[in-house]
């Protein structure tokens, strides 16, 4: 039993952050719950959904009798991600703010707090694993792969990981569900939240434009041929098919249209029909690298990365370059590999190796 042990638990009126806290107090431990509230704006229906999620959190802890508290971060996410968030995409990249969010704000200010409160750890809802050999804690993936969160937690440090605990780490999804249906959650049937957390159901191109106007531009193909307008080529992703407005073309092969480029100076989106080798890249330059738990010994191995979320595991070669940065070489091409996402690196036995921000990508 762990009765002397304090847990803050980050509650976001989820079904998994709900149903670690009940895990947790089932397990002998003080629990506590803490909301965070890291974004003030009303969605397209003038709804904020921080209050609606605050409901939550309150029933749920209500229901399984521990104390809960609200705390607002957003100053210091608009600081710390919303702001790299927006001149990421100003340069034309594609940011991920939900790794950013992780490593500034939950487990950063949100650790602070929760040792205020008296907190000997703090637990999350995340589908990963952490084991320790008593020197080092090592991030593994949860026994849920379909689940597992672990590619958004690659920039966490030693210090981090150290003070967290992972109560869904080997429990299924659907067990989760039932668990929370089984003790009464309100929440149980609470769909996940997907996407951006500060954008939410809010369609992306609209939420781009209230920072970057729309800017119209030309369309062009790979021979250069105007094919089309986009509205402004910041709203756009490499590899991205939908939303072009392209149509047939009396010239084309019929097949869809791609974004292969971005010429962010010159306002041109660049595009090609069909799987084009341009869409195709064979290595890509990584930065500000994070390595889990420490540098390897070796300059240069094998092993497995991930370019996006949700992506099986692709076989590769890395280089650790002299500078810091780190070269991750594919054994098979990749398609849309982006920049400004992040590469994340996997050994065989499901140990995140850590992870870097993808700078330049090698065709």
């Amino acid at each position: 039993m762990n009765e002397k042990k304090t847990v803050v638990v980050g509650m976001s009126g989820g079904v998994d952050s709900s149903v670690s806290a009940l895990l947790l107090k089932e397990q002998g431990y003080n629990v506590i719950g803490l909301f965070m509230n890291n974004w003030e704006e009303k969605d397209d229906c003038g709804v904020c959904s921080a209050t609606e999620d605050y409901e939550d959190v309150r029933r749920v802890c209500t229901s399984i009798g521990i104390p809960y508290y609200s705390v607002n971060f957003s100053k210091e996410y608009l600081d710390n991600v919303f702001a790299i968030f927006l001149s990421e995409y100003e340069k034309g990249r594609t940011p991920n703010p939900d790794v950013l969010c992780n490593r500034e704000i939950k487990f950063g200010p949100f650790l602070d707090y929760a040792k205020i409160l008296g907190a000997d750890c703090i637990a999350t809802g995340h589908y990963c694993k952490i084991e320790t050999n008593g020197k080092y804690f090592y991030l593994k993936k949860a026994k849920d792969k379909s689940k597992d969160q672990s590619y958004f937690l690659n920039q966490l440090s030693q210090k981090q990981l150290s003070q967290v605990i992972f109560p869904l780490a080997d429990i299924e999804k659907t067990v989760v569900r039932k668990i929370a249906l089984e003790n009464n959650l309100e929440n149980a049937k609470k769909k996940d939240s997907t996407g951006v957390c500060f954008i939410g159901e809010r369609n992306f191109k609209n939420f781009l434009q209230t920072y970057f106007p729309a800017k119209k531009g030309k369309i062009v193909d790979l021979k250069g041929n105007v094919v089309g307008e986009h509205e402004g080529v910041l709203f756009y992703t490499l590899g991205q098919r939908r939303g072009l407005d392209i149509g047939g073309k009396s010239d084309g092969n019929g097949e869809r249209w791609f974004v292969v480029d971005k010429d962010v100076k010159n306002n041109v989106l660049i595009v090609t029909q069909g799987l084009d080798e341009k869409l195709f890249s064979s290595s890509l330059i990584a930065v500000d690298f994070n390595w889990i738990p420490f540098k390897p010994n070796k300059n240069e191995f094998d092993c497995l990365a991930k370019f996006r979320y949700r992506q099986p595991d692709q076989k590769v070669t890395v280089k650790i370059l002299g500078n810091g940065n780190v070269e991750v070489i594919f054994k098979e091409k990749q398609k849309a590999i982006t920049p400004g996402q992040y590469v994340v690196l996997y050994d065989e036995r499901e140990n995140c190796l850590g992870g870097g921000v993808i700078d330049k990508v090698v065709f």
